[in-house]
């Protein structure tokens, strides 16, 4: 992943967060071990970031933007949201270690906050004559399913569990 200079103090601050919480409870965990660890001051963590919850908020919308950057079409059917929902698996998939972390840490509300904040914000922007809890349906559900896959061990094919996420959506069985 290609960084902008300003971006690379963050990128090691998440780095070594995830480390450290691959050796350590993330409640024990400092700031002071997170900018010892990427090699940064406190004052450089604290210019980017209030709270350690904060660094893997940031992880979270630095890969959504490279997610979107990736995708070269706007979906307009069926078959493209499945294309889709195959991506943003394949993605999940490859960042299943980092949501094991969280998941370990007991932090998998920042994920569902960040879904929620996300498809919120899209939905007033893309959709904004729709309900407004749809994008929260949407939310829970790809945290769900995404919870569920992951303590399975990501073991269901990314195109069979996007089949049936958008089949949900179209409201037909898988």
């Amino acid at each position: 992943m290609d960084y902008a200079p300003e971006e690379y103090s963050r990128y090691y601050i998440v780095e070594a967060l995830f480390r450290l919480m691959s050796q350590y409870e993330y409640d024990k965990i400092k700031v002071t071990d997170i900018v010892a660890k990427a090699g940064v001051g406190r004052v450089t963590f604290y210019r980017y970031f209030k709270k350690k919850e904060d660094v893997i908020l940031y992880y979270f919308e630095h890969n959504a933007r490279s997610f979107e950057l990736s995708q070269k079409y706007y979906p307009r059917c069926k078959e493209d949201y499945i294309a889709v929902a195959e991506d943003v698996f394949n993605k999940f998939k490859e960042n299943a270690q980092v949501f094991r972390l969280i998941r370990k840490a007991r932090l998998e509300y920042v994920y569902l906050d960040y879904l929620n904040k996300s498809f919120a914000e899209s939905f007033a922007t893309e959709h904004g004559d729709r309900s407004a809890y749809l994008p929260y349906v949407y939310a829970g559900m790809l945290f769900n399913v995404s919870m569920a896959w992951l303590d399975e061990g990501c073991l269901t094919p990314p195109a069979e569990l996007a089949a049936t996420v958008v089949n949900a959506v179209y409201g037909q069985r898988a």
